[in-house]
């Protein structure tokens, strides 16, 4: 049927199946005779066997989803990948997703695609519309690919970054809906910013004729960002949103899924990949989602959301110990920020020094974001880079609860974090104390004079 099986099937199932769909493949055929420069010969048993023996891997020249003669089985594996992803889709949120496929690039160089398969839709358009992000990446996808990124500056309300809508249409306006390729918008992303408004950005697409392309890079894990693109859809234009294999199946590096609600349009950036492609990370998410079936992966996706909450009331709990405060951002359903502003204030450093203290206390994945700090990508400079904003009012840390995420994690981390702050704040003591009894040796000095 093409579908998610609801059961997870075990590992020799899945090998069985996988070296069923190998012998299909031409390098596999015992008398087969290979006479031309690419007939999926690999001189390592250890590489062969690391990929099944599937070496041909997905497309042909022209089309990376056309079927390839010799690769029978490479070829059903990449079908088959692709419509077991469409499923999972729409099971996470997006039910009226039409058409998707597994690209082997990461979410940067895929959007590059969708920009570069709208560029011969739109010939005149030369800008992309960008609510700004502080993330490398999806901003070089634009770059790459040719394009003028246009920086939309968001809006503080309360702590959060949030879309400035009325910017995006009066850059429109200014810039002329023909020279704009498309609105370039963002689901998941590090607190404060919290996800774009992507109906109302959806809804001005529609009104303007200008494609929308939704960056969704971990968001297939939460319910609240699939909802967004199944609401923007429904009321405006989406074109595609695309979405990383790694962070939302727990795979290797290296894949990505453009997806969306035009089977055509879809078509037609598949067709823009030139030449075959690497057949590992279709592989790695069809072993997963086979593995894990949609009963095991929607109880991740519920473990995920309980694990938000119970890092969301520790941290705070944590913050209110050290005089901080865990900043008011409902409206992201993944990541956290608490904020640092007495260590700020303490000491200039001390913010990037709490950061290396829990890098090398083996603490993955939180950042520190210190106030004012400015950086250049690609020509482009941003004043206050990483924190979403040119004037944040506060340096803060972030934590985020993503699939996979464990109890323990969420504890050791706090623990440890406890450690770190507790340690700055006997520093500090410390130092004051040596402050003032220089002060007071000043004073006994003035007296005696």
């Amino acid at each position: 049927k093409g579908k998610c099986p609801e059961d997870g099937w075990d590992e020799s199932t899945i090998e069985l199946f996988l070296h069923e769909l190998a012998i299909m493949d031409s390098n596999n055929f015992l008398g087969n005779c290979g006479v031309g420069e690419r007939e999926g010969r690999v001189v390592s048993g250890l590489v062969a066997r690391r990929h099944y023996r599937l070496i041909h891997g997905i497309g042909r020249s022209g089309d990376i989803s056309a079927v390839q003669p010799k690769a029978a089985g490479s070829s059903l594996l990449n079908k088959l990948t692709n419509s077991v992803v469409l499923d999972v889709i729409k099971l996470a949120g997006v039910r009226t997703v039409t058409s998707c496929f597994v690209v082997p690039m990461a979410t940067g160089m895929s959007l590059t695609l969708c920009f570069l398969t709208l560029r011969h839709k739109r010939p005149k358009a030369k800008y992309i519309i960008w609510p700004r992000i502080d993330q490398k990446s999806c901003f070089k996808s634009m770059i790459t690919a040719g394009f003028e990124p246009v920086v939309i500056e968001n809006v503080l309300e309360g702590d959060e970054l949030r879309t400035d809508l009325e910017a995006v249409e009066a850059k429109i306006k200014a810039l002329g809906a023909e020279n704009i390729l498309c609105v370039h918008s963002t689901t998941s992303c590090f607190a404060p910013r919290v996800p774009d408004r992507l109906e109302e950005l959806a809804v001005i697409c529609a009104n303007y004729d200008i494609p929308h392309i939704v960056n969704n890079a971990y968001g297939v894990q939460s319910s609240k960002c699939m909802h967004l693109i199944q609401q923007g859809a429904r009321v405006g234009r989406i074109d595609a949103f695309v979405q990383s294999l790694d962070k939302n199946f727990m795979v290797p590096v290296g894949g990505a899924i453009i997806a969306g609600f035009n089977e055509s349009f879809i078509q037609e950036i598949s067709k823009m990949y030139p030449g075959r492609a690497s057949a590992s990370p279709s592989l790695d998410v069809l072993i997963t989602l086979l593995s894990l079936g949609t009963s095991g992966y929607k109880k991740l996706l519920k473990e995920r959301k309980e694990m938000f909450s119970y890092l969301s009331s520790e941290l705070k709990k944590l913050a209110d110990n050290h005089n901080e405060r865990l900043l008011d951002t409902p409206h992201n359903p993944i990541s956290l920020a608490m904020s640092l502003k007495n260590l700020d204030e303490a000491n200039d450093a001390a913010v990037t020094q709490l950061g290396s203290m829990l890098f090398t206390r083996q603490v993955s994945g939180a950042r520190v974001v210190p106030c004012g700090s400015v950086q250049t990508v690609n020509n482009y400079t941003f004043k206050g880079f990483m924190s979403h904003a040119n004037d944040y009012p506060c340096a803060y840390l972030n934590a985020a609860s993503a699939i996979g995420i464990k109890k323990q994690d969420v504890d050791v981390f706090l623990k440890r974090l406890d450690k770190c702050l507790k340690a700055f704040r006997k520093e500090a003591k410390q130092e004051k104390s040596v402050n003032e009894i220089n002060d007071s040796n000043a004073a006994t000095e003035q007296l005696e004079d």
